[in-house]
């Protein structure tokens, strides 16, 4: 990978644009970066890693801070790299967010994302690659072979750093160590090693748990059945573990329990022999007591009814007279009707004449009065429509009067009315220009607040991203640890079905058919498994399709992972990482001014529709006037004919009212007359037609008395009963038939038959005392047998269930053994792996192998340190034990070449740490450029420290610093020392100012 070209503008000290040919800068090979501090060195080499990968190293990452502050407020900030590696060259272009004034305001702000274009230098032009942020970071890494921890450690040689890790202690040194190698797939081995040995011995003291479990059961079982066994209390082998005690317990307790049961069943026997015989003579007695009850109340029943059976009789005798007089009933009812209507008439006719001798009406004659005023009212109401016009004719007058009271207020207001609009009118007018101002900026004013919601809302969707990323990376580790778990239990259950080849081959068998091995028909021993072969095979398919379930999960989980990562990248691109009180802070800003320019351009809105309104208005109002005035007009002269007519009619109307207020009251009077005359006419018909039907009905009873044997009418009504009363007759009389028939069946019945038998030879039933202790005893009789046959019940069931806890703990005691020697097996290499255990050196997996590449780094560094140091001192990687038992591993020593003695890195002086640092730096750079891919390296920058060594000193670097340009490889060294810029000719220069630093390049033949 080679640098050639630097583009910076408004970035770190750099205000304007700064161009760096790297190429022509290294065209020695070595070149110099010097300046005075705070000039802007250290700003050159971040551009650099900025342009590659988006941030600045380790403490300088606050990408709000990239812009310079000494660039125009419009300026953007940039930096421009273009480089080679793998044989191909390209350029990306990268500016940081950052916040431009906004176009539409005098203090507003724009915030601009974070833009990157890579471009490729194909066929003889630049061919754009990609313009994403993530995208164009993700391709950069792949080509250089390095993410951006491990380019500030190879590329750029960061001294302080090494010189801190040549005295460091192991543990210091493995956290770097394992940044650069990313090394995290050894720890993840520890861990995955730790959580199997940890699964296998949570397996172990499941199975143990399980067997204990079982043998408490037993006994459990066989202290409730309350029996002695013969066997001792069970032992345990040594370790706690289970031994052949406890399998001879079980065995002992099942004899005991069996022998337990012949004796509890011979008991409940006998018990239930008995139960039977007391059941079967507490039935007869209970039977016969049943028997005799039923006879004594059937006995008591007949007796009443012939008690009864007079009253009986008699009712009989009434109902029979009532049926022959309700025969007549119709004749009866109709002759008093027709007496009851005729009197109601007489007292009609006397009231009607009295009512209207009162009216002072009755002129002899109340049928020709009657015709007499009922051609009065037929004149008077045809005439009532006159009346009804007369009326309307007056209110219509009224209205014309009210009118154009009304009319005349109303011309009046609307005056006042029009000179209000035309002053309101004038004063709108004079208040739009200063609105029309203030209502200019309501479009930039909506861009900014628009702008700084959408900043807002990517801030927050970033920090709901951030979640996500979280989220899902705990649900994709959670998931590989289950499909790992499953997996393992596939494995285990296709090495069992293995080994139960036999079995399974066994198990499909059939007599009579040759063996697929032997070619024998006959099977005399096949083998045995503890599961059968398909029901093994079967396990194992679930399992294997519950693995590669789970492994989908884990594959859909990591896309999920890189999904989310990718979507936080690109928000925080977008600005989501900006900081949200800043951000909130500008937003109400905006949204601030922006209100104050809805609410003029609100205002303005409603002036200019006020004016509208009132320009209609006024309109209006004028044009009302006028119509009232034509109006006004009109309603005189319909007045004036409206008065004519009034007059005219009111003088017809007054001769036929009679000196009535109106015709319908002198029609009300006539209709009360009407009303009395026609009463009195009404009632003397009603009469006459009432007369007459009594004589009708009073014929028809004479004609049926005779044929219902009854002399007169006043004999029929003496027999007749009410309705309730006949109907409690014949309801008594109906149910003491229906008694009588039920107890002649009752006493034809085998068990009253049977009693009655009985109670002629004396044989009566038990009484109750005796039936109730007979009773009483059987129940016991019951109680013992059931109590019996339950405790023979609960031995047959421990019987049963100690039988299947023997088989169950044999078969488990045989099944745990393999699992606590895995579980032995992998303990003991966890241990060993995280630096436990047998491990003497107290060296995880994960040190020895970084151990491993510190050893490559001692060599490759002690290469250049023997020619810095005059051949004295070498770097020696040491695994020797660290003291009070801490980690070891990750020694770092010097060896004196001198004097042969092994010191500690501590002892060096000044200079000397300085050159071993700086080797230990080159020397990790190449085992890391190794390490990614073997990706060259023909461009280095190393960083201060060159004012600690003497004149030979420096001499020996120097000369170790030009073989790093061996194979055309640039090296850009970065020091203060003034020796070192006359021994380097071609040199960077910074020069800061108070508008801002500037590069400079000095060409090699520049003295």
């Amino acid at each position: 990978m080679r640098i050639h070209r630097l583009e910076i503008e408004a970035f770190g000290p750099f205000a304007d644009v700064q161009t760096i040919d790297f190429d022509q800068l290294g065209a020695q090979g070595l070149f110099l970066l010097n300046g005075a501090t705070g000039a802007g060195k250290t700003s050159v080499l971040d551009a650099i890693c900025f342009a590659l990968y988006g941030s600045v190293p380790g403490a300088r990452q606050d990408g709000k801070r990239l812009r310079s502050d000494h660039a125009g407020p419009a300026a953007e900030p940039r930096v421009v790299c273009e480089f080679s590696a793998r044989g191909r060259r390209f350029e990306v272009t990268r500016s940081p967010a950052w916040d431009r004034p906004s176009a539409r305001g005098r203090k507003g702000f724009t915030t601009q994302q974070a833009k990157t274009l890579l471009r490729e230098y194909t066929g003889g032009s630049w061919e754009e690659k990609s313009s994403r942020n993530d995208e164009a970071g993700a391709e950069i890494t792949e080509l250089l072979g390095m993410d951006r921890e491990q380019f500030t450690r190879v590329v750029m040689l960061p001294q302080g750093d090494f010189a801190a890790f040549l005295r460091s202690k192991a543990a210091d040194r493995l956290a770097l160590l394992q940044k650069l190698f990313g090394t995290a797939r050894f720890e993840a081995l520890e861990q995955q090693l730790g959580r199997q040995a940890q699964d296998a011995r949570a397996v172990v003291e499941t199975e143990e748990n399980g067997l204990r479990l079982l043998m408490q059961r037993a006994e459990a079982e066989f202290a409730e059945l309350g029996a002695e066994a013969g066997a001792a209390a069970p032992e345990t082998a040594d370790g706690g573990q289970p031994g052949p005690a406890p399998e001879h317990r079980l065995s002992d307790m099942e004899d005991a329990a069996c022998a337990e049961l012949a004796r509890r069943r011979h008991a409940a026997e006998a018990a239930e022999a008995g139960r039977l015989q007391l059941a079967d003579r507490l039935q007869a007695a209970q039977e016969r007591s049943r028997r005799h009850a039923r006879f004594r109340a059937a006995v008591l029943r007949r007796d009443a009814l012939a008690a009864d059976a007079e009253s009986i009789q008699e009712s009989r005798e009434k109902l029979g007279r009532h049926a022959k007089a309700a025969v007549l009933g119709g004749h009866l009812d109709g002759m008093d009707r027709a007496n009851a209507a005729r009197s109601a008439a007489t007292a009609n006719l006397a009231a009607a004449r009295e009512r209207l001798q009162e009216a002072a009406a009755d002129n002899g004659d109340p049928a020709a009065a009657l015709a007499e005023v009922q051609e009065k009212l037929a004149v008077l109401d045809a005439r009532i429509p006159d009346e009804h016009r007369l009326q309307d004719l007056a209110a219509r007058l009224a209205a014309l009067g009210t009118e154009r009271t009304r009319r005349e207020a109303a011309v009046a207001l609307r005056t006042a009315e029009l000179s209000a609009f035309r002053e309101e009118a004038e004063g709108l007018a004079a208040r739009i220009a200063p609105l029309e101002g203030r209502a200019a900026s309501l479009e930039r004013c909506e861009q900014e607040a628009a702008a700084a919601a959408v900043l807002v809302e990517t801030i927050e969707r970033y920090a709901g991203a951030l979640q996500q990323v979280a989220s899902a990376a705990e649900r994709h580790s959670a998931a590989r640890h289950d499909s790992l778990e499953l997996r393992q239990r596939w494995l285990d259950l296709r090495e069992l079905r293995l080994r139960n080849a036999a079995a399974e081959l066994a198990d499909k068998l059939q007599e009579g058919e040759s063996c697929p091995v032997c070619g024998s028909c006959e099977h005399p021993q096949p083998a045995q498994a503890v599961l059968s072969g398909p029901a093994l095979a079967d396990e194992e398919k679930a399992a294997h399709e519950l693995f590669e379930t789970s492994d989908a999960t884990v594959r859909r989980l990591a896309g999920e992972h890189a999904a989310a990562e990718q979507e936080a990248a690109v928000l925080a691109a977008q600005g989501g990482d900006s900081d949200p009180e800043e951000v909130a802070d500008r937003l109400a800003a905006a949204e601030q001014s922006l209100a104050g320019a809805r609410a003029a351009a609100s205002e303005l809105a409603g002036v200019r529709a006020a004016i509208e309104r009132l320009g209609t208005a006024i309109a209006g109002a004028e044009q009302e006037l006028a119509r009232a005035a034509t109006e006004a007009a009109q309603a005189e002269s319909t007045a004036a004919a409206l008065g004519e007519q009034h007059a005219d009619l009111e003088t017809t109307l007054a001769a036929l009212r009679g000196g009535f207020a109106s015709l319908r009251a002198r029609m009300a009077d006539l209709a009360e007359e009407q009303s009395l005359l026609q009463g009195v006419v009404s009632a003397r018909q009603q009469l006459d037609r009432a007369e007459e039907a009594c004589a009708d009905a009073g014929e028809a009873l004479a004609q049926a008395l005779p044929a219902a044997g009854f002399a007169s009418a006043e004999a029929a009504r003496r027999e007749l009963l009410d309705d309730a009363e006949a109907a409690r007759l014949d309801r008594q009389v109906r149910e003491a038939d229906e008694e009588s028939a039920r107890v002649a069946e009752l006493f034809e019945s085998e068990d009253l038959v049977l009693a009655a038998k009985e109670a002629q030879v004396g044989e009566f039933p038990l009484g109750e005392e005796d039936l109730a202790e007979l009773v009483r005893e059987a129940g016991r009789s019951t109680e013992f047998a059931r109590s019996l046959d339950l405790a023979a019940g609960l031995a047959a069931r421990t019987v049963d269930s100690l039988a299947s806890i023997r088989s169950r703990y044999a078969a488990a005691a045989e099944a745990v053994h393999l699992p606590r020697e895995r579980a032995r097996m992998l303990t003991a290499l966890a241990d060993t792996a995280r630096g436990a255990g047998d491990n003497s050196y107290k060296m995880s997996l994960n040190s020895y192998v970084l151990a491993a590449r510190l050893e490559q780094v001692a060599d490759a560094a002690s290469e250049r340190l023997v020619a810095m140091s005059d051949g004295r001192y070498t770097l020696r990687h040491t695994d020797a034990r660290a003291a009070r038992g801490q980690k070891s591993g990750l020694g770092l020593e010097v060896v004196d070449e001198w004097t042969g003695q092994h010191r500690d890195t501590a002892t060096l002086s000044g200079g000397e740490s300085f050159m071993a640092s700086l080797s230990l730096a080159l020397g990790l750079a190449d085992v890391v450029q190794q390490e990614a891919g073997g990706v060259d390296i023909e461009t280095l920058f190393v960083d201060e420290g060159f004012g600690s060594l003497d004149e030979q000193a420096l001499e020996q670097v120097m000369d170790a610093l030009e073989g790093l340009r061996d194979g055309g490889r640039v090296v850009g060294l970065v020091s203060h020392v003034a020796e070192m810029k006359q021994r380097i000719s071609s040199q960077l220069q910074v020069e800061k100012g108070r508008n801002g630093s500037t590069v400079r390049v000095l060409e090699a033949d520049v003295r």
